[in-house]
């Protein structure tokens, strides 16, 4: 037996409305640009509208002009879809509450995650959707996968509850080590400040 390997994210496809109001929430709230439409090519009375989210994957979204938004909440019942979260700057983050609230958009306000801050949103559908910002930046060479998951190790190490900023540096500092050779013979901290 051997795996099917997945390398990312290809696609998400959600089941939309009219056409507009996908356009009006990917593309007019969150910047996502409209890259093309074409017939959904299993079912005709349908349109198949494509968004970049931001890295070049696509968000895509089945449109039909006889379905209207039902803003009641999409089920999270087991096997079905909780929330979808995107990836935004730290200064984008920063300006999310203003321009959600701007917009008479109920939201979560900001949420502390330890390794990130989260804001969460329903969008016109009622799926929930959150708006990530990391705390830290990966060393170069490596992904946040790799710091979270280094991160990970050590706060269970340690038996702390859940991964804080202090472990994420701690994983920074240990990838760096471990990525990175140095000629001294002792690398770990040191104090240059006479007492």
């Amino acid at each position: 037996m051997r795996k099917l390997q997945a390398q990312g994210v290809h696609h998400i496809t959600l089941v939309g409305a009219d056409r507009q109001t996908s356009i009006d929430f990917w593309e007019g709230i969150l910047g996502m640009p409209f890259i093309f439409e074409q017939p959904n090519l299993d079912r005709a009375s349908e349109s198949h509208l494509y968004f970049d989210p931001g890295d070049g994957r696509l968000i895509t979204v089945f449109t039909d002009e006889t379905r209207k938004p039902d803003p009641k909440r999409t089920s999270t019942d087991t096997g079905c879809v909780h929330h979808i979260a995107f990836a935004v700057s730290r200064a984008t983050f920063q300006q999310a509450v203003e321009r959600l609230t701007e917009r008479s958009i109920r939201h979560s306000g900001v949420k502390d995650r330890g390794f990130m801050d989260s804001i969460y949103f329903e969008d016109p559908l009622g799926l929930l959707i959150e708006l990530a910002s990391y705390r830290f930046e990966p060393p170069p060479g490596h992904t946040h996968a790799d710091v979270l998951m280094e991160a990970h190790r050590i706060r269970t190490a340690r038996g702390d509850y859940n991964i804080a900023e202090v472990h994420l540096a701690d994983a920074i500092e240990a990838l760096i080590e471990r990525a990175r050779p140095t000629l001294s013979a002792d690398r770990a901290a040191k104090n240059p400040y006479p007492s």
